[in-house]
């Protein structure tokens, strides 16, 4: 008697849930959007979570709420995504903040600054550290609310043409790189360019530029630079943990039902969670796979690292000293810098140093 009651009330549950369907379906309407990446399709770890990400929110609205995504130059060029969903032009964007560095240098705690934070650093400053309130009061000036869409983890040090091996080779090398790591490299006698990722191999083929940052193994690798920029170097001090992120224009935000907007922010998180993985899980093979094939990795110098920290630090503190905006999250997030770093010196980094020492016996 027991299991019969339990099987009618099982099979009314169910009954129940497919009457709900229909009824959220009349409730919710149908919402078509448009989200323009600033990345080539070629990348299918980071243009490839995005499109996991638009299939997400479908699947969690049963379909209703479709966001069809534009890879780099279709709508508009990479780097002017977020004058797009400022004006409108599309209700969503898929890009770094860093690229707006021009507009404001604030943007780029919302991606990444140079000797900053670690991917799991900026996962904790940005969902539990305050960064969230902090970033989205920024961006509200913009008319935009921002949503984490991934990180790559700390980035390699780029491809270069040549060795480099002193300050003096520094001096006088054009270098694509962007946002605070390009002014940076400038003051150490660089020639800092920003040139979106599909130009990238023309420009060190041609020589144009001598170097170029872009990633990591597996993106890299897809990108090609080792063909014409032999000399792999790391790490990336200007990318510690670079976060991806969403924009979605606020007017648009505020039109949406709940149930979609609480889609758009689980999909956006496990969006975020997910790339991380996938790069920690390809760019191992892929590196080997890169040296194998005659790629050259060495490590920046303690002399170039030393001289980095200290520009990158003296270019921050002047920027606080005159950006009100920059000095607001400037001085929190460098005192969670500090303690994430104190925390992990005791505790992953004392770990991990081990494990690799072991693994190379």
């Amino acid at each position: 008697m027991q299991r019969r009651s339990f099987l009618t009330k099982s099979a009314l549950g169910a009954t129940a849930g497919v009457i709900a369907a229909p009824a959220l379906a009349q409730i919710n309407p149908e919402v078509k959007w448009r989200m323009a990446s600033s990345f080539p399709k070629s990348l299918d770890t980071i243009f490839g979570s995005a499109e996991a990400f638009t299939k997400r929110v479908a699947e969690l609205t049963g379909g209703r709420f479709q966001i069809r995504q534009f890879a780099a130059g279709d709508i508009v060029p990479g780097l002017q995504v977020m004058d797009a969903v400022q004006a409108g032009t599309v209700e969503m964007g898929h890009t770094p903040s860093y690229y707006y560095f021009g507009k404001d240098a604030t943007f780029a705690f919302d991606c990444a600054v140079p000797f900053g934070l670690t991917s799991r650093q900026q996962t904790a400053w940005f969902d539990q550290g305050g960064g969230r309130e902090l970033m989205r009061d920024f961006f509200k000036g913009y008319g935009i609310i921002n949503f984490m869409a991934g990180n790559t983890g700390t980035q390699m040090g780029g491809w270069y043409r040549k060795e480099i091996k002193s300050l003096e080779d520094v001096k006088g090398m054009k270098i694509r790189i962007a946002g605070f790591a390009g002014r940076v490299m400038e003051r150490m006698g660089a020639v800092p360019q920003q040139i979106p990722a599909g130009d990238v191999y023309a420009a060190l083929e041609k020589g144009t530029i001598d170097a170029a940052e872009w990633v990591g193994p597996y993106d890299d690798e897809k990108l090609g630079l080792a063909k014409v920029a032999p000399h792999y170097y790391a790490p990336g001090w200007w990318e510690a943990g670079p976060q991806l992120s969403f924009y979605v224009n606020i007017k648009e935000w505020e039109k949406l039902p709940a149930q979609y907007k609480a889609a758009l922010e689980a999909a956006s998180f496990e969006c975020h969670v997910t790339m991380q993985a996938e790069y920690d899980t390809k760019n191992p093979a892929a590196l080997a796979r890169l040296i194998k094939n005659g790629a050259k990795l060495h490590t920046f110098s303690k002399a170039i690292m030393d001289e980095a920290y200290k520009i990158s630090t003296q270019v921050m503190e002047e920027e606080a000293s005159k950006n009100a905006k920059f000095k607001k999250v400037y001085d929190p997030w460098k005192r969670f810098r500090q303690d994430q770093n104190m925390w992990a010196s005791v505790s992953e980094q004392v770990m991990q140093n081990y494990l690799i020492s072991i693994g190379r016996k």
